[in-house]
């Protein structure tokens, strides 16, 4: 069943591409880093995106997608759901009917080129059946993380605006581009990011596609790296060890002291200061009221 009302994920994402600002797509895999994620929102009146993973499904039977959307739905900004890198087509399926989720990532770039284009333009349509948005990765943007398949025994594959154009025709909304970007860490050398490549993409697909940044890794991502990304047009950076680094540092040096929801609550409020940090380094503070709802 199609969702009715405006896509609050695609509403989020023109605004930030509209206003020259990115929100924060928050890579969560529990009920402390949603919650986190919907504090920090309201407290600093931005935009968030609550991001998840197929495990969530696969691990929760759905439990944790029913929770985001339930955060989402009671939050005093807009909030979105989306799953990133969903990478077999059962699974995307599965994702669009389970309900709940405003975006998915249709994620088949371990597929050779052809095939890549043909099941994302099948899974796009029966996603927008159903009030979904679409997100592809044209190219191939190296390595792997927590929640992601790695993709390292595959070529890494830079985005051309020829390969931007043949995605922007399988009817996708978000197009997550290969600049030299990856997933997991980036070794001594660190982000040996093409921003002129960026920048052509962005100008080639400006008005059909909004672009969003993968690979934002903590070792090397701050406010600096991240506004030269959304300066040369990123609109949604996803954001995973930034946060949930700290969280797991804070978990391994406090497990053994106090109360277990003493702990929870602590560890809750570290992913939330993380995340108002990502907010400000984005300009998404202060923008909930640019997000338009009613259109």
């Amino acid at each position: 069943m199609a969702k009715s009302g405006p896509n609050k994920a695609k509403a989020i994402v023109d605004a930030a591409a509209a206003g020259g600002w990115a929100v924060p797509a928050m890579c969560l895999y529990n009920l402390e880093g949603i919650i986190a994620s919907v504090a920090a929102a309201e407290a600093k009146s931005s935009p968030v995106i609550l991001q998840l993973f197929p495990w969530a499904v696969e691990y929760a039977d759905g439990l944790l997608v029913h929770a985001a959307a339930e955060a989402a739905a009671k939050a005093k900004v807009p909030v979105a759901v989306h799953m990133d890198h969903c990478q077999s087509p059962e699974m995307v399926k599965r994702a669009a009917d389970l309900g709940g989720f405003d975006g998915i990532m249709v994620d088949m770039s371990h597929y050779e080129k052809e095939e890549n284009l043909a099941k994302t333009k099948e899974l796009t349509e029966y996603c927008h059946a159903r009030g979904i948005i679409t997100e592809a990765e044209p190219g191939r943007i190296n390595g792997g993380e927590d929640g992601v398949s790695d993709t390292a025994d595959l070529e890494g594959i830079l985005t051309t605006v020829e390969q931007a154009d043949e995605f922007i025709a399988t009817g996708i909304d978000w197009l997550a581009p290969a600049f030299g970007n990856v997933h997991g860490k980036y070794g001594p050398r660190g982000p040996q990011l093409e921003y002129d490549r960026l920048g052509k993409i962005r100008e080639s697909t400006k008005g059909r596609v909004e672009l969003v940044l993968h690979g934002a890794g903590a070792e090397y991502f701050d406010e600096k790296l991240l506004q030269e990304c959304i300066g040369h047009g990123i609109a949604k950076c996803n954001i995973n060890d930034i946060v949930n680094g700290p969280f797991m540092e804070h978990l391994a040096e406090k497990a053994k002291e106090g109360r277990l929801t003493a702990l929870i609550e602590e560890s809750t409020a570290v992913i939330q200061r993380h995340t108002e940090k990502c907010m400000d380094w984005m300009g998404s503070t202060g923008k909930a009221g640019s997000v338009k709802l009613g259109q």
